[in-house]
């Protein structure tokens, strides 16, 4: 059986592959509908909203106009629809007037027409539009607590959805009667469309009551304003049955388990054994590095779940409490502590990243875990156990030269995981399977 004779760049090159599978010009295509009998209005919003609006421009056989919104730094050139940026992960002006543009440009389709609509993760932020009474700051105020709060993607949309006039089903009830058709690409665990740039186009099963109970769970009590519009929910949104959702058509185009299936095929046609340990891991990033170390640990001393060289792969989207000052995302976090866990055991090495590029503010996707990454760090005079109690896991890799950098990928499918485990020097433990 092959073993990576260097792991970094095995591992780098699983990465890679999880990308490639994601990336939008190949996925997209096959999935666009019939050209319509009207006019096409392309609106979108994400990290690989641009690109996917490239691929819809290279095979749709229709006319096209439209808008869609990218993070800075994340345009691409199209021909007929207009790219735009706006800030991510807390919205700015930007990120109000496309989404007021959008909105506008759905209500003006007829019934012969057609909403196309491009969905990738970070939509949430790029379209951001406040309702009556509240105020951009007062939301970007709310993003930045939730951000710092340990609040689940899945937790933060539902909040989201009910502060925005084109979330949470509104902007295909905007477009009613014209159809609408969705394509997107998942970046959250469990693959739920009501999630995914929290559902413009999807029934929203939460209410106001559902985002002020995860307030309170997390102790947000401000902004007032924000906390006043919840209690009084002057505008719920479309519910499950609402019949000018009847012709809102839903496709997703990827996913994160295909990503980590393509990751797996690599590492298999490498000759080493791979185990996907799920696709949808959520929970505290440092909590989840102490489980995955420990998995990593079995495989290596008892052959379980997978007998060394081996490669286990996982992905899903934890969360970073934020209580330092550091500037840390969730993927360097998860590695920090790992590292930690790990006690410097030989024959492992961990890479963690996420599929956007930006691992939390940082222009870095994530980073590398070595069998010497402690001493590493000791020999520089870097306190590891310090940086992750400052939620500075940023700082202690960028000391080691070991960030992973992609620049913006143009997609996201969340974060991806991928642990190398091979034998120790010696030979296996006496308990590991033969």
């Amino acid at each position: 059986m092959s073993i990576p004779g260097d792991p970094r760049a095995f591992l780098e090159a699983l990465l890679r592959a999880a990308l490639a599978a994601a990336d939008p010009m190949m996925r997209v295509p096959s999935a666009l509908p019939a050209p319509s009998p009207g006019c096409t209005i392309v609106l979108g919003a994400g990290k690989a909203a641009a690109r996917m609006a490239q691929a819809v421009e290279a095979h749709y056989a229709g006319d096209l106009r439209g808008l869609v919104v990218v993070p800075y730094g994340h345009a691409l050139a199209c021909r007929r629809i207009e790219v735009v940026e706006a800030a991510h992960p807390v919205p700015d002006r930007a990120g109000v007037r496309a989404a007021a543009r959008a909105l506008a440009l759905a209500e003006e389709a007829g019934e012969e027409d057609l909403v196309l609509v491009l969905l990738s993760g970070g939509g949430s932020a790029l379209w951001t539009l406040p309702p009556p009474g509240v105020r951009l700051r007062d939301l970007a105020a709310l993003n930045a607590a939730l951000l710092r709060s340990g609040a689940t993607i899945g937790e933060m949309n539902c909040v989201r959805r009910h502060l925005c006039r084109i979330k949470g089903g509104r902007l295909a009830r905007a477009a009613w009667p014209a159809a609408t058709f969705t394509l997107a690409i998942s970046d959250v665990p469990g693959d739920d469309p009501a999630v995914i740039a929290s559902g413009p186009t999807v029934a929203d099963p939460t209410s106001c009551a559902d985002a002020r109970a995860v307030l309170a769970r997390y102790g947000i009590t401000r902004p007032r304003r924000v906390l006043d519009y919840l209690e009084a929910c002057p505008d719920e949104t479309p519910k499950p049955g609402d019949p000018r959702l009847a012709r809102s058509h839903y496709r997703l185009v990827a996913r994160p388990i295909e990503a980590l299936e393509a990751a797996a095929a690599h590492a298999r046609r490498a000759g080493v054994p791979a185990l996907i340990l799920g696709d949808a891991i959520e929970g505290e990033a440092r909590e989840v590095g102490r489980v995955l170390a420990a998995i990593a640990r079995s495989c290596q001393r008892h052959g379980h779940p997978l007998t060394p060289p081996a490669v286990l792969l996982s992905g899903g989207e934890t969360t970073v409490t934020v209580r330092g000052a550091g500037s840390g995302g969730r993927n360097v976090e998860f590695l920090l502590a790992l590292a930690l866990a790990l006690e410097g055991a030989a024959e492992i090495w961990v890479l963690a990243a996420d599929t956007d590029g930006i691992d939390g503010r940082e222009p870095v996707a994530g980073a590398i875990v070595t069998p010497d990454t402690l001493a590493r760090a000791a020999a520089l005079g870097v306190d590891a156990r310090a940086a992750l109690a400052a939620n500075d896991a940023h700082g202690f890799f960028r000391r080691l030269g070991d960030g992973i950098v992609t620049g913006p990928t143009c997609t996201n499918v969340n974060d991806f995981r991928a642990i190398l485990v091979r034998a120790p020097e010696g030979g296996a433990a006496s308990d590991q399977k033969r």
